[in-house]
């Protein structure tokens, strides 16, 4: 990572740490903290920061300054993020994220702790589900703060509302899909509408939106965008199978004891003989699926050529996504960042 995308992080930490310590004395009296400061920690703890990134190189590539307020506005994004993150790992039941509890474990582990009345898991995701909430809220409330001029907000505000909309559209689909066939061009769908775009394409369009950007430049974005935050999903859905759980933070059981419908797992379905089909029945989806049984079916992946076609796949939509910057012929500093992060995106370990 270069030093300007590590002072570009740094600058974005400050400001969510001075958004988060601004909601301190607007808590209600009565009210304990313990939601507040989990939220402050979780926000707080880590993360790529990839979507106010690419919200910050969206705003420069039209000829924006850099300007603090944007730098703020760009944050903001993170805290939608954090929304979808804690409303994912209660949905998929994911015990683990970057590394600590989710926040639903989290209230879960502390409930039973202190032995309070009633159900441990109901207390865990119904107080997760607030303080996503409480998220979005304040994604929505920092992002029309951030400083810049009413008519720069009114500018990028439709993309940023239509982006929580198609998140959450999204998030229903790969609901519709648990219950549907699995297919490749369907988990393809999944991804574009759950993650891709709202990790790369829409917050470039806000960035530039927020700097009064035509459709030409918004366009571009979507040609470069789309299939970078393919390669983004395609990638993240390998790491959960075959990644390292000390480096990406995660658990490598939960997408197979989930059975999450990936890419790389429609590729499996396809290309398996009858014996391995069984066995991904048996296996895939199984709550109480263990080490061995995953790494049964991590062999399976692999023998079926599921992987390596995901891998493929992975490498076309970069090959897409840079040939599409290109076209776009942006200002030299934008550009050659963009690129870098395009890099970063693909290839990671966590």
């Amino acid at each position: 990572m270069t030093q300007v995308a590590l002072d570009l992080r740094a600058r974005f930490e400050a400001r969510l740490t001075a958004f988060l310590r601004q909601q301190g004395p607007g808590w209600p009296d009565g009210a304990p903290h313990g939601l507040l400061n989990t939220l402050h920690r979780f926000v707080l703890a880590g993360g790529k920061r990839l979507r106010p990134t690419f919200c910050y190189w969206g705003w420069r590539s039209a000829g924006g300054p850099d300007d603090e307020a944007v730098v703020t506005a760009a944050a903001a994004l993170e805290l939608f993020h954090a929304f979808a993150l804690i409303h994912d790992d209660i949905m998929d039941g994911s015990e683990l994220r970057r590394g600590e509890p989710s926040v639903h474990q989290f209230f879960a582990d502390r409930h039973a702790r202190s032995a309070w009345r009633g159900d441990p898991a109901r207390y865990g995701r119904n107080t997760a589900l607030l303080g996503g909430d409480l998220c979005a809220a304040w994604a929505d409330q920092m992002f029309n703060g951030c400083g810049l001029t009413r008519e720069q907000v009114h500018r990028g505000y439709p993309v940023f509302a239509g982006m929580r909309t198609e998140v959450i559209a999204g998030q229903y689909l790969d609901l519709v899909s648990g219950v549907g066939d699995g297919s490749v061009a369907g988990a393809l769908t999944v991804i574009r509408m759950k993650s891709a775009r709202y990790t790369v394409t829409r917050p470039l369009q806000i960035g530039a939106a927020l700097a009064g950007a035509g459709d030409e430049l918004l366009a571009a974005f979507v040609q470069f965008g789309d299939p970078l935050g393919d390669a983004f999903q395609l990638r993240d859905d390998v790491l959960g199978v075959f990644g390292d759980p000390a480096v990406t933070g995660k658990s490598a059981l939960d997408d197979l004891r989930e059975g999450k419908r990936t890419v790389m797992m429609a590729y499996a379905r396809d290309r398996a003989d009858r014996a391995q089909l069984v066995r991904i029945k048996e296996l895939f989806g199984s709550p109480g699926l263990d080490e061995p049984g995953a790494a049964e079916l991590r062999r399976i992946i692999v023998d079926t050529g599921a992987r390596e076609a995901t891998e493929r796949l992975i490498a076309t939509r970069l090959s897409t996504a840079l040939s599409a910057l290109d076209r776009a012929a942006l200002p030299a500093g934008p550009g050659e960042a963009l690129r870098q992060l395009a890099d970063e995106v693909v290839n990671r370990q966590s």
